[in-house]
């Protein structure tokens, strides 16, 4: 079957265990093969080199975008990354899991809908078009027309993808030890199960309704942004309905004026300035597909919040304390701030203090330059890279941060990553500013 018709989830347990046997096939064959051409050139290669190569990521994008659910998910989440860690050929492959996955064919998707519709659904729509407009980790969009002529987007969940959340989120655990990119003494144990109640979270399409309506609230008197509404009779656990905003996707905003650039990613780092700090709620997924851009109005279109959770008050207080020390150029508050936030540890500081204080030190030299933050000015990251090399390789000390950091942190990265693609100038500390002076 071709791309073009749809490509069919698996959607058994056995199917899906199949596809991550298969992948782990690839992964080890390919390894093989790299180790082989590396030791000819009479190199002595670590596991993790010959793991972690463009043609093994090129086959883990692949099969998880097969599989979609939570494996293409955990794969969005690790290809979240500025660029500035990940060799250039893994970041733009793995990039690739943000934005494309294979669509059902239509004959899958016909079940599904006469599962959640009914077999004579066809009859509450005008029209109703088989083909997605975008597919994703969880599920695809559709455009369909109301009989009095109301333009929607369906989300359609894909099938098994709910019941196959907790044991795809182990079989990537799994790869990821066997890959050895992670040290067996790291508990990543809360962040496994923090994965799983999120992605059974995100499967439920009557919660994210309840979402989407919350933040249309939350912003009603905002014209920066624009949020659906939902459609209540014809949205389901596994079928989203909701009105149809037009837009651009965020991507083609690279291509606009500066100062458009600017206004809108200075409207998206605010928003999640005030998510943290005013609404307590955030939509923790900063995926590139969740926006859009409305060039004749200058507005943001806000999609998916199935990711949407309450922040809370601690990390809120936490981070508050990380803006305020990095606001008052305050290396020392700083480093006691990172701590209590939990971006390192005791044991990393004891073994790294130095190290540590040296990327406190380029980072505030950077952020205090005046005038607006150029996301495009990278020039520092190397600094950083060099001081910071030695502290990733010392594995012995590596920590994973505390899960509610971890779901803010994660949209604070996205945010700025996509700032970074559009070259954004953003008069970031006045937001900061503003920002933690609302209580």
């Amino acid at each position: 079957m071709s791309d073009s018709a749809g490509r069919k989830v698996p959607s058994g347990r056995l199917a899906r265990l199949a596809a991550f046997g298969e992948l782990a096939g690839g992964l080890a064959g390919g390894a093989v093969a790299e180790g082989a051409r590396r030791l000819a050139r009479g190199e002595r290669p670590q596991l993790g080199d010959l793991v972690l190569t463009p043609a093994n990521a090129l086959r883990v994008t692949e099969q998880l975008s097969r599989l979609r659910g939570a494996a293409m998910k955990l794969g969005q989440m690790l290809s979240l990354d500025a660029g500035d860690m990940l060799p250039a050929e893994l970041t733009a492959i793995l990039a690739r899991l943000r934005d494309s996955a294979h669509h059902m064919p239509p004959t899958q998707l016909q079940k599904v809908l006469n599962a959640e519709w009914g077999a004579d659904w066809r009859r509450r729509f005008a029209h109703f078009d088989p083909r997605p407009l975008a597919a994703a980790s969880i599920g695809q969009v559709h455009r369909a027309r109301l009989p009095d002529g109301r333009e929607l987007a369906i989300k359609v969940q894909y099938p098994g993808v709910a019941g196959s959340i907790d044991a795809d989120v182990d079989n990537v655990a799994t790869l990821l030890r066997l890959s050895n990119l992670l040290p067996a003494s790291l508990d990543i144990a809360p962040l496994l199960a923090e994965a799983k109640h999120q992605l059974h979270e995100e499967a439920d399409y009557v919660r994210e309704a309840a979402h989407m309506r919350r933040y249309r609230d939350l912003l009603a008197d905002d014209p920066r942004f624009v949020v659906p509404t939902p459609v209540e009779d014809l949205t389901t656990t596994r079928v989203l309905a909701m009105d149809f905003v037009a837009g651009r996707p965020i991507d083609t905003l690279a291509d606009a004026a500066q100062d458009q650039r600017d206004a809108i990613l200075a409207a998206l780092l605010d928003l999640v300035l005030r998510e943290l700090f005013v609404f307590g709620f955030m939509q923790t997924d900063p995926n590139f597909a969740n926006y859009r851009w409305q060039p004749d109005s200058g507005r943001l279109v806000l999609l998916d919040f199935g990711a949407a959770r309450a922040v809370p008050p601690e990390t809120a207080a936490a981070y508050r304390a990380v803006l305020a020390a990095g606001l008052a150029e305050d290396p020392t508050a700083l480093r006691a701030a990172i701590l209590d936030v939990g971006f390192v540890s005791p044991t990393l500081l004891e073994r790294h203090g130095t190290r540590i204080d040296a990327m406190i030190a380029v980072l505030m030299e950077h952020l205090s330059r005046p005038g607006p933050l150029d996301f495009s000015d990278r020039r520092f990251v190397e600094q950083l890279r060099t001081i910071g090399r030695p502290i990733a390789e010392d594995r012995a000390a590596w920590h994973v941060p505390p899960v509610q950091t971890l779901l803010v942190q994660r949209k604070v990265s996205g945010t700025a990553l996509l700032a970074v693609r559009m070259r954004a100038h953003v008069p970031i500390r006045e937001l900061a500013a503003e920002a933690i002076r609302t209580r």
